[in-house]
């Protein structure tokens, strides 16, 4: 995975999505300040020498391949963990397209993206309640690319009129799945104390009379 520190060239829909402000940079490893630093100085350097970056990450790539084949497994690779950049444009490197043997994967809040990555980069559409950003979501539907909902209490059986699974498993099989929620519950995190309703990203079934939501 690479983990970079977000911002409004690398996450264009942080603010649509309402999403700034709640990051998950802090969260894990992002709460150590040197994780926090070195994840700024890789930005720095996508964003001040774009070219170097994306021939150092095509050089390092190659070396992860050339493991992955000795070891005999899969190579699987998420390039936006914290972040939502297009690699599968030329103007990123397309990335995806120099490495056709190995699985990308990436959450997107960029509904545009969704079906027009090469066949070994998954996306998965990462859903917002926030009002601005429903135009993207209404984009997301209308495709049979997987969609992430974090749910506060019950899973619902359908959410906007899919089916709902169980997400809470693997990212790798949530990418499988077609025209469905992959739905993930909420999780309190030690030290933190966002309540469900003070977030964009949470859905509170608790709310809901019905198992199903239109």
């Amino acid at each position: 995975g690479l983990s970079l520190f977000p911002n409004d060239t690398i996450c264009i829909m942080r603010n649509i999505a309402e999403c700034a402000g709640p990051c998950l940079i802090s969260s894990g490893r992002g709460g150590f300040t040197n994780v926090e630093l070195a994840r700024q100085a890789k930005t720095d350097y996508y964003m001040q020498n774009r070219a170097g970056f994306i021939a150092q990450l095509i050089r390092e790539i190659n070396l992860f391949e050339r493991l992955c084949i000795k070891q005999d497994v899969e190579c699987h690779i998420r390039l936006n963990v914290i972040s939502d950049i297009r690699w599968e444009l030329e103007q990123n490197g397309a990335i995806p397209q120099k490495f056709p043997n190995i699985n990308f994967f990436d959450y997107t809040k960029i509904a545009k993206r969704l079906g027009k990555t090469p066949n070994n980069y998954k996306l998965m559409f990462s859903y917002s309640t926030a009002p601005a950003y429903q135009k993207q979501v209404q984009m997301a539907l209308k495709t049979t690319v997987p969609m992430s909902v974090v749910f506060y209490g019950p899973m619902p059986d359908t959410f906007l009129g899919k089916k709902v699974v169980n997400g809470d498993n693997s990212d790798i099989e949530n990418l499988q799945h077609t025209n469905a929620v992959i739905g993930l519950k909420y999780k309190i995190a030690k030290g933190k104390s966002i309540k469900p309703e003070d977030s964009v990203f949470i859905v509170n079934t608790n709310l809901i009379t019905l198992r199903e939501v239109a």
